[in-house]
């Protein structure tokens, strides 16, 4: 999805029910009245999920897209499919046999009948949505990320580079896929448009704003450095699309204290009713993470790429040590594989586009921790450095389920 100095970089970091689930809804408040309560109350942003309120403006969609249903359903309840994009691909295959082992379900990572029998609970869920991207995205500077490491340390922020790529982020999917729900730049199923409102424009005027100052880090370096625009954008800000239908994105009230955590939450579609996980697993075999309750229970499943010949995954048990949301990252090429050690050493910005995305939850394996990504389709495919990682929302999701009293099981 964008491309940054090294994905398998989170060992230099030396310094550093859901909601619409009967399972996660708090007491006394039932799955759709859960669902509800989006915009303002959930503090949540313009395009957050409305399930159980009455649309009467609603473009129905023209295809079923089971496969996409029962990832948004998967998503919603603890059983992560990763990138959501209506594809029957490893982390939807790992979320299904999360899925058939908490329900006492053959294992077999389909969508067999007994499967979508007991996900049918969850059937008028609807596997996309129609929102409006807001106006004040086409407000925001969109630039593109340096190659180097030294130019990258000179920036404010390792922020998004384009309105779709923050699009993508926000409802756990990729550009093509959204492409894909939105021929012709309109919603699928939308009436067919005329004259000059039937192609968006491609140009969004984010991407040509004068470039920032660089940061108060970049002071002294003696070294100019101009940030350049990022890639123009196929959606804009006033557009309306289809999505998929991402939910759980509830964020309680005076829940987050940390203003910038919050933001980033609301960014990734991310809300703060999570399980408890008493006790996670990492499977180096079976790209796994998974997390249980006190009583031992199966509560939710993340695909994972962890470890590689140089920085095996630890085995053993190990403990949480703290958690740092949007951190910075210490660049050292010498713990990184295939980078120059005449790049130097640097401290690097925060943000979703950091070598460790949004969350940093340190171990007591000195360097090691679980952490985001700013490259959420390679989760399961490309190796780490030794540590662990996710997409940057299912990161931020995990962060909320463990605490230091959380036990730590890596496995072969």
């Amino acid at each position: 999805m964008r491309r940054i100095i090294a994905i398998t970089s989170c060992i230099a970091l030396a310094a550093c029910g859901l909601n619409g689930t009967d399972r996660y809804a708090g007491e006394g408040e039932d799955k759709a009245g859960a669902e509800a309560k989006g915009g303002a109350e959930s503090l949540a942003d313009s395009m957050a999920s409305t399930d159980g309120r009455q649309d009467a403006n609603a473009i129905p969609d023209p295809e079923k897209r089971p496969i996409m249903q029962a990832q948004v359903v998967l998503d919603r309840i603890g059983f992560m499919p990763g990138v959501v994009d209506g594809k029957m691909g490893m982390s939807t295959v790992n979320a299904l046999k999360g899925f058939q082992e908490a329900n006492n379900l053959q294992i077999t990572g389909k969508l067999d009948q007994a499967t979508a029998q007991a996900l049918a609970k969850w059937q008028t869920i609807p596997a996309t949505r129609v929102v409006t991207i807001p106006a004040d995205w086409g407000q925001e500077q969109y630039f593109a990320t340096p190659e180097k490491a030294a130019d990258q340390a000179k920036l404010e922020s390792l922020a998004y580079t384009s309105l779709d790529e923050r699009l993508a982020e926000r409802f756990h999917t990729t550009v093509e896929t959204l492409k894909a729900l939105n021929p012709g730049g309109r919603p699928a199923g939308a009436p067919a448009a005329t004259g000059a409102a039937a192609t968006p424009s491609t140009t969004a005027s984010a991407t040509t704003a004068a470039p920032p100052s660089p940061s108060p880090a970049a002071s002294g370096s003696g070294t100019a450095f101009t940030p350049q625009p990022g890639p123009k954008s196929f959606f804009t800000a006033g557009q309306q699309i289809r999505v998929p239908n991402i939910g759980a994105d509830r964020i309680e009230p005076g829940k987050v204290q940390d203003a910038n955590w919050q933001r980033t939450l609301t960014a990734l579609g991310v809300g703060t009713i999570q399980p408890k996980a008493d006790r996670l697993v990492v499977s180096k075999s079976q790209n796994t993470l998974k997390t249980y309750d006190a009583s031992g229970k199966l509560t939710a499943i993340f695909t994972v790429s962890s470890g590689s010949s140089r920085f095996p995954l630890p085995l053993g048990n190990w403990e949480i040590r703290g958690k740092s949301f949007n951190p910075d990252f210490n660049f050292n090429p010498e713990l990184l594989e295939g980078v120059d050690k005449s790049e130097g050493k640097h401290r690097l910005p925060p943000g979703p586009n950091s070598p460790v995305g949004v969350v940093w939850i340190d171990l007591s394996k000195e360097h090691y921790g679980i952490h985001g990504t700013p490259e959420p389709e390679t989760i399961g495919r490309a190796q780490s450095s030794g540590c662990v990682r996710l997409t940057n929302w299912d990161a931020a999701r995990l962060a909320q389920m463990v605490s230091t009293n959380t036990k730590v099981e890596f496995v072969a």
